[in-house]
């Protein structure tokens, strides 16, 4: 484990929260879904499928759950989807696939040329650092998982594993969200569609939410008044799916309180070169939004 005591000279809160800032943390973690790395170091465990492999990389810090477990924390699968992940750790066990998503991480960061200096590594870490030792990960299930995991030696690498950390927490903190605004999890893949966030095929192949599952999510929806009877997004269903991504970025604001709002604007700058160089090479042209991509 890394969580630390916090400093007793941490900054305290300044303001209302930076809700752009918050965003663009979670923006530096979310190339480790696209890069061919990922799938090249899951091939290099046995596993070809990108579906099981996604599902591994990313509940391998929870340990061998079954995958119930992953169903539970990842919220917008559907149980056939999940399934598919049965005998990936019988292929490799966690702490390979977690050693694999840090080769992949380092790897891709490197091939798009992302290079912080030592003082821009240590400044970014004096950061990030206090905010993972304070947060609370009381139902925050992803984000504990990842703080309990051993940083690599890569300073780079390491960096990143506690942006994943935070973008983890903030992803726990949707689906409070979600429940709280009555939207289950085909429901809210569904109106997330509808708004352009999350191209429908996608979504589709992804989740393996099947037509009948589809369509009844859609009807509750157009009973809510946030899809036309088209199945088009309504204003109402648009205003809908801001507030809860305004709700969940308010949620952060414990998060990042270790470090202010100064801080966490401070951290969001120096870490954009992160997302910045994926951007540039045209990764994130039909990306997905932050909550619902993974």
């Amino acid at each position: 484990m890394h969580l630390d005591t916090l400093p007793d000279d941490a900054p305290t809160g300044d303001g209302p929260m930076d809700l752009n800032a918050v965003r663009d943390v979670s923006a530096a973690h979310l190339f480790i879904y696209l890069v061919p790395e990922t799938a090249e170091e899951a091939a290099e465990l046995g596993v070809t499928d990108r579906g099981p492999a996604y599902l591994a990389f990313r509940s391998a810090a929870m340990g061998a759950v079954p995958w119930q477990v992953t169903l539970a924390a990842f919220y917008n699968f559907s149980p056939r989807a999940v399934r598919a992940m049965a005998g990936v750790w019988d292929a490799a066990p966690p702490e390979r696939w977690q050693a694999a998503r840090f080769l992949a991480a380092g790897r891709a960061m490197r091939r798009v040329n992302v290079h912080f200096t030592d003082d821009h590594l240590a400044e970014a870490r004096s950061l990030i650092d206090p905010v993972v030792a304070g947060a609370d990960y009381a139902g925050k299930v992803l984000a504990a998982a990842n703080a309990s995991v051993a940083l690599p030696p890569d300073p780079l690498v390491a960096l990143w594993q506690q942006i994943t950390v935070a973008r983890e927490w903030r992803g726990d903190a949707h689906l409070v969200v979600l429940a709280d605004n009555g939207l289950g999890p085909c429901d809210c893949l569904v109106l997330h569609t509808a708004t352009g966030g999350l191209p429908t095929a996608l979504a589709r192949a992804t989740r393996r939410w099947d037509d009948e599952e589809w369509s009844a999510a859609t009807a509750r929806l157009v009973a809510r008044g946030w899809l036309d009877s088209h199945g088009v997004v309504t204003d109402a269903g648009s205003a809908a799916r801001e507030r809860i991504e305004v709700e969940t970025d308010e949620h952060c604001a414990a998060l990042w309180a270790p470090i202010g709002n100064a801080g966490a604007r401070r951290f969001a700058s120096l870490i954009a070169p992160i997302a910045n160089a994926f951007t540039a090479t045209g990764m994130f042209q039909t990306v997905p939004g932050q909550s619902d991509l993974a």
